[in-house]
C-alpha cells in the first residue's frame, strides 16, 4: 500500500507553496517529513489527505487515482501539535469519537478503544476528562484517536512540539513501535533534524516548497546529495566556507590549508563550498591527523552533557558541537580541530561531489 505524488503542485494565488514534487510512501516504515516552518509539510500532508486539492498533478493511492476525493471521503487520520481533544467527554469517549460517527457497533468499540489505549498507556486514565491530564497524556489521547480509526494513513505534524523535553523523549521512543504496528501508510512532521534521527524510517527533506531529498534517514544525514538537504538536515547549522583545491591541497584562505587526500583527492583543481557537521570541530583532537586552527571564541554554551562554542576562523563564523564540558574563554583565540576526513565538498551548483 502507498500514496504516490506525481507532479504535484500547490499555488495560491501568485505563490507557489508547493513546487512539481514527485514522492512515493509506503506502510510499514515512518516516512519523514524534516523541513523548517514555511518549507511545505503541512501543505504536502494536507494534499496527502485530501483537505486540498492540487493545482496540478495527480495523488494516487492504492494505485487509484484520488486527486479529486474530499477527505470524509477518505479513511484518514490526522494529529496536530496542538491537543485537540473534547473538554466534555472523558478519554474513553474522546478515542472513541471516530468510531461512533463511523456507526461501529458498541462491541467493536470498546474492543478497539481498550487496543489503542494499551498501546499508549491510557488505560488507567478512560474515565478521566482533558482537564484532569497533563499534557503528554493529551496528545496520546489524540494520537489513540487517530489510530483506533484503523485509517489508512496517518498524518502527523508536528505532534511532540508542544511537549516538555521529557515528554518529547519518551514519546519519540514509543512512537516508532506504536505505529509500525498499524499497518497503515504513517508521515510524521518534524522540524527537528534529531527528532528524524531518532524515529528513523525514510526521509523526506523540504526547502521552500520543494523536496530536496528522499531516502532511509540515516542515509540522507550522511550522504546528502547537495548543500540545501545537508543545511536542512543539520542543527546546530552546517558550517560552510569557500575553499579553493590547488597543487594537491584545499585552501580555505593562505593561512589555512590541508593536503587533498581522502574524499577530496579526485576533486579537479578549482572552487568548492566547503560544509561540516559542528562535532566536526572540537576543542580537542578527535583524530591523529585533525587540522589544528586557532579561532576566536564569540561564544559558549556549555551544560553538563556537551559544549557548543560559536567560533571565527579567518573570518569564517562556525559553531564546535562537542561532548562533556571544555573551558574556552569567550574573546580569546582558542585552538580548535577539525575532522578533515568528514568534510563534504559542494560544486557551484551545490551538488555534492565528495565523498
Amino acid at each position: 500500500m502507498s500514496i504516490e505524488l506525481r507532479e504535484v503542485v500547490k499555488r495560491a494565488g501568485a505563490e507557489t507553496h508547493i513546487h512539481p514534487t514527485d514522492l512515493m510512501l509506503s506502510e510499514g516504515v515512518l516516512n519523514i517529513l524534516l523541513g523548517t516552518t514555511l518549507s511545505g509539510k503541512t501543505t504536502l500532508m494536507r494534499l496527502m489527505a485530501g483537505l486540498e486539492k492540487p493545482t496540478s498533478g495527480r495523488v494516487r493511492f492504492r494505485g487509484e487515482d484520488v486527486t479529486g476525493v474530499p477527505v470524509r471521503k477518505r479513511n484518514v487520520s490526522m494529529v496536530y501539535q496542538q491537543f485537540i481533544n473534547y473538554p466534555h467527554m472523558t478519554v474513553f469517549e474522546n478515542i472513541a469519537s471516530p468510531l461512533r460517527v463511523a456507526g461501529v457497533s458498541a462491541s467493536e468499540i470498546e474492543r478497539r478503544v481498550a487496543g489503542a489505549a494499551d498501546l499508549l498507556d491510557l488505560g488507567p486514565m478512560l474515565n478521566r476528562r482533558p482537564e484532569e491530564l497533563s499534557g503528554g497524556q493529551q496528545q496520546r489521547t489524540a494520537i489513540a484517536r487517530a489510530l483506533v480509526k484503523d485509517s489508512d494513513l496517518v498524518l502527523l505534524d508536528e505532534p511532540l512540539a508542544n511537549l516538555d523535553y521529557k515528554l518529547r523523549e519518551e514519546l519519540r521512543e514509543e512512537l516508532p513501535g506504536i505505529l509500525e504496528e498499524k499497518g497503515a501508510i504513517i508521515v510524521y512532521a518534524t522540524s527537528e533534524p534529531q527528532e528524524a534521527l531518532l524515529l528513523g524510517g525514510y526521509t523526506a527533506t523540504l526547502h521552500q516548497g520543494r523536496v530536496t531529498q528522499f531516502g532511509p534517514t540515516p542515509e540522507v544525514y550522511r550522504r546528502p546529495k547537495d548543500l540545501v538537504s545537508a543545511q536542512v538536515f543539520a542543527d546546530p547549522p552546517l558550517n560552510t566556507a569557500a575553499v579553493t583545491k590547488r597543487d594537491g591541497a584545499i585552501r580555505l584562505d593562505d593561512a589555512v590549508a590541508w593536503p587533498a587526500v581522502g574524499p577530496a583527492a579526485d576533486l579537479r583543481e578549482g572552487r568548492y563550498t566547503l560544509g561540516f557537521r559542528p562535532y566536526h570541530i572540537t576543542p580537542s583532537p578527535v583524530t591523529e591527523n585533525a587540522l589544528k586552527v586557532e579561532a576566536k571564541v564569540l561564544l559558549a554554551e556549555l551544560s553538563g552533557s556537551e559544549s557548543i562554542v560559536h567560533v571565527e576562523v579567518g573570518g569564517h563564523g562556525w559553531v564546535s558541537q562537542s561532548h562533556g564540558v571544555h573551558a574556552v574563554a569567550v574573546g580569546e583565540v582558542e585552538p580548535m580541530y577539525l575532522q578533515i576526513e568528514r568534510f563534504l565538498y559542494f560544486g557551484e551548483d551545490g551538488a555534492l561531489l565528495a565523498p
